[in-house]
């Protein structure tokens, strides 16, 4: 399909996606983040948990949330107990982020919570959930893509990407990530 422009029309790529209060608080955000916990020694967890909370976090007891790790909106986060955000993890989280207890984000690992519509000469900005239920394991460098559902203990293998939802107890590796085996139920009775 070919666009046509419209020289009279108001360029939508021009447009913002957010309104300047949100760019405000997001700019005071992260420059909280950068002086008071970005050179933080890694043990100090309870201190940067404190510090999302204050930012509006729900944040769950005994998580572990390392100092160069990059959250876009704390006030749309919210984790259960004992969570791993690691090393390099980027949440991108216009529509929200939850994850259960014991998930763990491995170094680098990429939580995408927004797209934009490509069909549409107004580009659309898209912002959906992601939900991952508790044990689920997001491997190094892997990405997940706005609405994905991550059923509990589902893994996705490093480096994968998914835009799908992930079976509870089941391996994805791959890009497009694809189920590759079942993994063993490992909660704690």
């Amino acid at each position: 399909m070919i666009f046509s422009h419209d020289p009279n029309a108001e360029d939508a790529y021009k447009r913002p996606s957010f309104p300047v209060s949100d760019k405000i608080r997001r700019f005071v955000w992260m420059m909280t983040w950068f002086l008071l916990c970005r050179f933080t020694p890694a043990p100090m967890h309870r201190w940067r948990s404190m510090i999302l909370r204050l930012f509006g976090a729900k944040i769950g007891e005994g998580n572990y949330i390392y100092p160069n790790c990059n959250i876009w909106a704390p006030w749309l986060l919210e984790t259960e107990e004992v969570v791993t955000i690691g090393g390099g993890v980027e949440i991108y989280n216009p529509g929200g982020v939850k994850l259960g207890h014991h998930t763990i984000l491995s170094q680098d690992a990429f939580l995408c919570g927004a797209t934009h519509n490509y069909q549409t000469i107004d580009f659309t900005y898209i912002k959906k959930q992601i939900v991952m239920e508790p044990y689920v394991w997001i491997c190094a460098r892997a990405v997940v893509l706005p609405g994905v559902h991550c059923y509990e203990g589902s893994v996705l293998g490093a480096a994968s990407v998914t835009g799908k939802d992930m079976a509870a107890w089941t391996v994805y590796a791959g890009n497009p990530a694809v189920e590759v085996k079942k993994r063993n139920i490992v909660t704690s009775a």
